[in-house]
């Protein structure tokens, strides 16, 4: 059996977007996050977290302080009764040439392998065409997460669908996989706006 996944950038998505974010007490989860983390968990989907931290190839941090930068995220979506079910990071400079920094696949594909999920009915949802990109390259549909309503127009690979924050995401990846015939229910819990 394989499992559907939404695919989560952290920066500018989950959290605020701190320029390489260094120290445990600068991460922040926005306000709309727990809620549809929450909602995407009890509806029998994977969730994934995808994102690259070059600050450790650029040794602004190390890998010590990004696990506990990701335990505070897994702390606080717990204490709203959500959950990711796994983190992938890219530690590489950009110049490296690596297959994992997004907009390659390569985490996705890990994930694929260790998670038996199902790339064709699974989700990418991120704030750059980086994220957008390594999506549509690993086999999902995507979501743009930016508060201009025509920004998916104006980049050269568009999303499938632009959203002002993650619970918007959230409410059309629902929508669509309602479309497909997944039964879905939930989504109306998400606020509009954090």
């Amino acid at each position: 059996m394989r499992y559907r996944a939404v695919f989560l950038d952290r920066d500018g998505t989950m959290a605020e977007d701190i320029h390489y974010c260094r120290r445990v007490e600068d991460f922040h989860i926005l306000p709309i996050v727990p809620e549809a983390v929450r909602a995407l968990n009890e509806n029998g989907f994977k969730v994934v977290v995808i994102t690259n931290q070059s600050g450790i190839a650029r040794g602004y941090f190390t890998e010590d302080v990004l696990a506990r930068i990701h335990l505070k995220l897994q702390s606080e979506l717990a204490q709203k009764g959500a959950k990711v079910d796994a983190i992938y990071y890219c530690p590489h400079h950009p110049d490296d040439g690596c297959e994992c920094r997004k907009p390659e696949p390569g985490m996705f594909l890990r994930a694929t392998a260790d998670l038996l999920i199902d790339l064709v009915s699974s989700y990418m949802v991120g704030d750059t065409q980086g994220d957008i990109d390594a999506g549509k390259a690993a086999g999902c549909k995507t979501v743009l997460i930016s508060t201009d309503p025509t920004a998916g127009h104006s980049i050269s690979n568009p999303p499938d669908h632009v959203a002002e924050n993650l619970g918007q995401a959230v409410k059309w990846i629902m929508a669509d996989a309602c479309q497909k015939g997944l039964g879905l229910a939930g989504a109306e819990r998400l606020y509009e706006k954090p």
